[in-house]
């Protein structure tokens, strides 16, 4: 979630379809961080079909605006078929950390951990909406990664003045 979603793989699959055109459903489900890395018989995937089968007939059924490429989508752990969802928008904040621990006066990396700045979160985030409000998230994203910042506002800024937009 996040800034964070340039390391999924879920998400790097969705990003290489749509270069080809192809729409992408990127679907997370909230699991106890024991699972990242291995399969579970323990983790009830049921809720995230639920949703990726209604989102799947939603994206059918309708043409994306343009500048949607993919609708990334994140259930919470705790989520039922009847949890409502929002649409969100990326959360500027990092949600993983990576842990390193100093061995002989080298750094290694020992794995990562969740946190966020819940008190500077963006309520209308998907970190937001996932960890706050326990509903389910739904962000459009595109694969046009340029900002969108007006051209004569970035121009003022590398000159050292504010532009009259900004």
């Amino acid at each position: 979630m996040g800034v964070n979603i340039t390391v999924s793989g879920t998400i790097g699959a969705a990003i290489e379809g749509a270069t080809f055109g192809v729409p992408g459903l990127a679907v997370s489900l909230e699991v106890d961080p024991k699972y990242h890395l291995s399969h579970s018989e323990d983790v009830d995937f049921s809720v995230a079909a639920h949703f990726s089968r209604h989102f799947v007939h939603l994206m059918l059924a309708a043409h994306l605006p343009r500048d949607v490429d993919i609708l990334k989508l994140d259930i919470p752990a705790d989520a039922t078929p009847t949890t409502p969802w929002r649409l969100t928008r990326l959360s500027r904040q990092r949600t993983i950390h990576s842990a390193v621990r100093v061995k002989n006066g080298r750094k290694y990396l020992d794995g990562y951990y969740r946190a966020f700045d819940a008190d500077s979160l963006e309520p209308d985030s998907d970190v937001y909406a996932l960890a706050v409000e326990r509903v389910v998230s739904l962000t459009p994203l595109s694969i046009d990664l340029t900002s969108r910042v007006s051209p004569a506002h970035l121009l003022a800024a590398l000159n050292g003045r504010k532009s009259e937009h900004g």
